[in-house]
């Protein structure tokens, strides 16, 4: 599944290609892709032809696009854009794609296209509402009506490691989340991916920063010190910015950005997908165990269970 460093990857190519061009057409081809919209199909059409694409704001692996109306003014809602377990979004001029699900053509004649093999994904336009804590809704928002807004259903999503409120990791975004990871009894590679907690940390990306930070992924936050949570959680962030200066973490054709470009982080990636292999840090076989439905990978002797 795209993980927050691809999403972040689309997010900076949409902004840098599809801002401001009005929205002349809209198809619909997959009707399950904009399945979240209440009014269906035709309501979503309806909202988005005419309008343009205000700003490209991402928090955790959600993306979203605030709209211009024609009159220039800026709307109450936005284009909403969850990947899902392969969606992509490209931006073209021409083109077919198997797997195309919606189509927006600009007046240019350029589109924006939203191709999901598996459907998982979808596209909707959602009312905005303001953030809890007064702060911009996330990564990207710009000055302006729209920017301490998100849409309705990221509302209860939490920020995530790279988000301007949290990426300090002395100030007082990061503190507070190192206090609120160590007041749960649980393991902390499942603080990591609750989404309500940090958002936008995925299976790769938590068994990396363990990792990088020699912790087991079962250790109990509760009794972690303060200096150790918040040593995770710096891994955490940088094993996402490494990956996101390589475009991602790619596996197959499914994971590109706006362009079609794939990501190349899978080359550097130190214990996930590597069972049997040895650690790079001290050469022990890495170790693969069942963990919530999926799966934790982790080298047994620089992460001991404590």
């Amino acid at each position: 599944m795209p993980e927050l460093p691809e999403v972040e990857t689309i997010r900076a190519g949409v902004a840098e290609h599809v801002l401001g061009r009005p929205i002349a057409s809209v198809e619909v081809l997959r009707e399950r892709s904009v399945r979240r919209q209440e009014g269906g199909p035709a309501e979503f059409i309806g909202l988005l032809t005419g309008r343009a694409l205000d700003a490209a704001v991402r928090r955790g692996k959600f993306l979203w696009l605030p709209l211009r109306g024609a009159d220039g003014q800026a709307e109450d809602h936005a284009l909403l854009v969850h990947l899902g377990m392969s969606g992509q979004l490209r931006v073209t001029r021409a083109g077919e794609n198997p797997h195309l699900r919606v189509r927006l053509t600009f007046a240019d004649g350029g589109q924006l296209q939203f191709i999901d093999q598996r459907t998982f994904g979808y596209v909707t336009v959602a009312d905005l509402v303001p953030t809890s804590d007064g702060g911009p809704g996330g990564l990207g928002a710009v000055a302006g009506p729209a920017e301490h807004l998100l849409p309705a259903p990221v509302a209860h999503i939490g920020r995530d490691l790279l988000d301007p409120l949290l990426a300090d990791p002395d100030g007082p975004g990061r503190t507070e989340l190192v206090r609120r990871v160590r007041r749960g009894r649980r393991g902390i590679k499942r603080a990591l991916l609750d989404q309500t907690l940090v958002s936008g940390i995925g299976n790769i990306y938590a068994d990396e920063a363990l990792w990088r930070a020699r912790v087991h992924y079962d250790r109990r936050t509760d009794l972690m010190p303060r200096a150790q949570v918040a040593a995770v959680l710096q891994a955490a962030a940088e094993v996402m910015r490494t990956a996101l200066a390589a475009g991602g973490t790619s596996f197959d054709a499914l994971y590109v950005n706006v362009n079609g470009a794939s990501g190349y982080f899978d080359r550097s990636l130190n214990v996930y997908g590597r069972e049997g292999l040895p650690c790079p840090r001290c050469g022990t076989p890495i170790v693969r165990e069942s963990f919530m439905n999926r799966s934790a990978a982790f080298c047994p002797r620089c992460q001991r269970k404590r």
